[in-house]
């Protein structure tokens, strides 16, 4: 049971976040965690102001770089938090795998994805930009990944996305990992074409798909 000063700088913790208060974010949840506040409160109330962010992105009030930042902080939250955790930061709701497919530099979109799963419990492996096919199925098989999220901006360079499918496919790994795909020129009706088993319209929608599949195998 947390004592009334506690619960009061707990909940303080969410509004720093909303308020870009990067300094009393990691001081104040790091200040809880050595008063002995258990890291899975702290961090989930950290997770309530992200919620917060994202509701506000949704509607106009915040923009990308207003995510991008808040997402920062966090992270920056939790390695201060590293020694007073008993496991990992991410993990608690699986492993994902995100690349942007061969022939494709462009890693804005992505990378929100990936500071955003982190922080929402997700162990992710970023293979980074220009990925080709085989290194992608490659890092599902070796990490037992339950995710796959690919992107691409490039119409071009959509073709890559079949390919991998087919991969999947031919390793037999296609029916334990769920597709996602994102990405300014991917369409629901080519997701669907390809065989992914979604699309994401930006990276907020992709993590509340993701989440929803942690959440059916638990």
């Amino acid at each position: 049971m947390l004592k009334k000063k506690q619960q009061e700088e707990l909940e303080k913790i969410a509004d720093f976040l909303v308020n870009f208060d990067a300094e009393s974010t990691k001081e104040g949840a790091l200040a809880l965690a050595k008063q002995g506040v258990p890291v899975d409160k702290i961090i989930r109330k950290m997770t309530e102001g992200m919620n917060e962010v994202g509701k506000k992105y949704e509607a106009g009030e915040f923009f990308v770089p207003e995510l991008i930042m808040a997402g920062e902080m966090m992270k920056e939250a939790l390695e201060a938090l590293r020694p007073y955790m008993t496991g990992e930061i991410g993990g608690k709701e699986g492993t994902v795998v995100l690349a942007t497919v061969a022939g494709d530099i462009h890693d804005i979109g992505k990378n929100i994805v990936v500071t955003l799963l982190t922080t929402a419990g997700f162990k992710v492996i970023d293979l980074g930009v220009d990925v080709p096919p085989e290194k992608i199925v490659e890092a599902v098989k070796k990490s037992n990944a339950r995710i796959l999220g690919m992107s691409a901006l490039l119409t071009t360079n959509l073709e890559q996305i079949p390919i991998v499918i087919q991969g999947l496919k031919r390793e037999g790994l296609r029916n334990g990992v769920k597709v996602i795909l994102g990405g300014a020129t991917v369409t629901e009706d080519f997701a669907k074409k390809a065989e992914v088993d979604a699309y994401a319209k930006d990276a907020l929608t992709g993590v509340r798909i993701c989440r929803g599949w942690a959440e059916s195998r638990q």
